[in-house]
């Protein structure tokens, strides 16, 4: 298993020395940077957690993780500062950070806090919302679909169609059930429309168009046995 990367941020060499070694002992992979400016430099998507500290040369450790946050940046911080007054605690979580250790502090207490935030990061992810049957990918948050190592381009009705067989495979839709769900307020939709945009998706869909069928005088529907 890949280990969790943690970015130490602190302008006191031997905090990052210490909590590099207390940090990699607990079995993550820990890169330390002296500043702000040089962890804005080494941070990448592969970091699961900042331990950053507030009060450095140049830019604060606040001003860091507001920049973040600003950034669209969610990546969870914890601050460890000897600015340690309710106030102080106030403005670290409303700049964005999720913990706040004060110095000077206990290593177990470190390790215990980063330990119970990254397994609630863990917990906070969400499902990836896909239909995945062999080569052939939906992806109906990014409306994606692929074949293979090919992307495959669908009007926002034909993916609408193709969700919506998906999401109740092996039931078979009549092409008025069809109008019904996917062109619910648009008025003068005949059955022909369905028909032609359901062979347009099944033409891009090439190879996989069996996976969409029709049984005369019943309609459509969506079948991972017939590919």
């Amino acid at each position: 298993m890949e280990k969790q990367k943690i970015l130490v941020v602190d302008d006191e060499a031997n905090i990052c020395e210490i909590l590099f070694y207390t940090l990699t002992n607990d079995g993550y992979d820990v890169v330390c940077a002296s500043s702000a400016e040089e962890a804005f430099e080494k941070l990448t998507s592969e970091y699961s957690l900042i331990l950053l500290d507030v009060m450095m040369g140049g830019m604060s450790g606040y001003k860091m993780a507001e920049t973040l946050r600003s950034n669209g940046n969610q990546i969870p911080i914890i601050f460890l500062t000897a600015k340690n007054t309710e106030n102080d605690m106030l403005t670290g979580f409303s700049v964005g950070g999720d913990d706040y250790i004060a110095k000077p502090f206990s290593l177990k207490e470190v390790s215990a806090r980063v330990k119970a935030m990254l397994k609630r990061q863990i917990a906070d992810v969400q499902p990836v919302n896909r239909f995945i049957y062999k080569d052939f990918i939906v992806d109906f948050d990014t409306k994606d679909v692929f074949v293979g190592d090919k992307t495959v381009t669908l009007t926002r009705t034909e993916f609408e169609i193709l969700e919506f067989l998906i999401k109740h495979q092996g039931r078979i839709f009549s092409r008025e059930e069809i109008i019904d769900r996917i062109w619910e307020k648009a008025p003068y939709i005949t059955e022909r429309t369905v028909d032609v945009h359901i062979t347009r998706l099944r033409k891009k869909l090439g190879d996989h168009s069996s996976l969409i069928s029709n049984r005369s005088g019943y309609g459509y529907r969506f079948d991972i046995t017939k590919l």
